[in-house]
Order: C-alpha cells, then structure tokens, then sequence
C-alpha cells in the first residue's frame, strides 16, 4: 500500500469474514454497509449484525444504515443503532423514497450529539444543506456518490472538488468519496482532498499491487489468459490442422 496516501480507507461490505480480514490488513480506517449489501450477504438479523460488528471491531469507525422510509421511524431507529457503541455513525439517507428532504431529521440527531453519515448524496445542494445541518462539535461523514454520478456520464471530479471545499468550512464535516469503481478513485479523492474513500473487498485487494512494474503485470495477464484457455479446453486448430503446422 502507498504510504503517502492522506485520505482515509473505509472498507464497504457487509461480509463480516471480509470485515475482519480488511480490519486485521491495517489497510483501512473505519468500514461502512448499507441494506443492499446485507442483503447480497445474506444477513437476516440486522441488530445481531451489527453487535457482532461492533463487538469485533470496536476501535474504528462503523456505520449502519436506518431502513424505514418515514421519518419518525428513521428517528426511533436511530437511536438504536446510537446504543450500539461509541464508534458507531448513524446513516441517514439524504432523501426518502417520496423525494422528501432528512434536513429536519438530521437537525433533530444533530442536536442530540449523534454522529451521522448522511448518504446517497449526489448534488452540491444537497452537500451544502447537510453540511449547513451539521453540529461542528460532533464528528459526521458526508458521503457523496462520486461513482454513481460518473455513471450518469457526468465527471465527478468538479462535483467533489466543490464538496471538498464546503465541507472544510464546517468543523467535523468529513467528505467522504462514496461507490469507488476503481483502485486510481482512491488517488483522485487523495488529490483532491477527500477525507474518506470506501472501497469494496476487491478494491482493498488490489492496494498490495501498488506500483508494481506494468511489465510484470503484463506477464501475469497474458499467464492468465493462459490459464483460462487451458482451463477451457479450447481449440483454434484441428487435431490434424496441428499435424500438418507442426510438419512443415
């Protein structure tokens, strides 16, 4: 891993056997899930979960995701997950499924002390309003979908370069680079100056692979085509067509 990296590595996942690998790497800084995740991994009781979690992991950041859709439930949900442990972000999306702003609602857990990772932020409104919310005596994650605005065709690079700079206007405000599709978006959020970057297990992977010689890594593409093919059984050449090759 490069040593000279400044923004923080988050491992995203909900694999708890990959949580723990990723935590005993030294690689990352804090983890972070989401409902979607749990349910590609198969989690089936979320409180008992995230307690294993918190149990396991008890001396770096974690964030768990509320899951109700109205407000007042978010609220009750978040005080629970608050109780889970002194390291624990409580992850309020930034809308809910009506289009209906969680300003109000973040306001409400910002008053109380509560340490939120507002999500599935995509526009610089939406930052500046969350940021706006925010209590500067309490540590937040402000997580800006930089991969998914990519998605759209849009470059993400202006939309987190103004988020960086808002978010620095706000004491505890930490931004965070949210959907990396790629080992190069963790040097582009450092350069930036994103706090925070999540990277998936793969990701994370592919970190003991930094500044290796790209001769060497063409070999090993080429030994692994080699592999595959050898693997498939497959043949370009007929059995006689490689008689007669070989005999001339």
């Amino acid at each position: 891993m490069d040593n000279n990296l400044k923004v923080k590595i988050y491992a995203d996942g909900a694999v708890l056997d990959d949580m723990l690998s990723a935590y005993q790497s030294g690689f990352v800084s804090g983890f972070t899930t989401n409902p979607s995740l749990m349910k590609k991994a198969g989690v089936t009781d979320y409180v008992a979960f995230a307690q294993e979690v918190v149990e396991k992991i008890p001396d770096l950041p974690l964030s768990f995701e509320v899951f109700a859709d109205d407000f007042e439930t978010m609220e009750k949900e978040a005080e629970k997950i608050h109780a889970f442990g002194p390291n624990v972000f409580i992850k309020i999306p930034i809308t809910n499924t009506k289009g209906e702003s969680s300003i109000p609602l973040i306001r409400k857990l910002e008053a109380k002390g509560y340490s939120l990772n507002v999500t599935a932020i995509l526009t610089i409104e939406q930052v500046e309003a969350t940021v706006e919310a925010l209590n500067p005596e309490v540590e937040n994650i402000v997580s800006v979908f930089a991969g998914r605005i990519a998605d759209t065709g849009r470059d993400p690079i202006p939309y987190m370069k103004k988020s960086v700079a808002i978010c620095r206007a706000k004491k505890g405000a930490n931004l965070l680079w949210a959907s990396s599709r790629e080992l190069f978006n963790v040097y582009e959020a450092d350069r930036l100056g994103v706090d925070i970057i999540t990277c998936t297990p793969e990701i994370i992977g592919k970190l003991k692979k930094v500044g290796k010689p790209l001769e060497q890594v063409s070999l090993d593409t080429v030994k692994a085509f080699n592999q595959d093919i050898q693997a498939l059984g497959y043949s370009i050449l007929t059995d006689s067509e490689k008689t007669v090759q070989s005999g001339k």
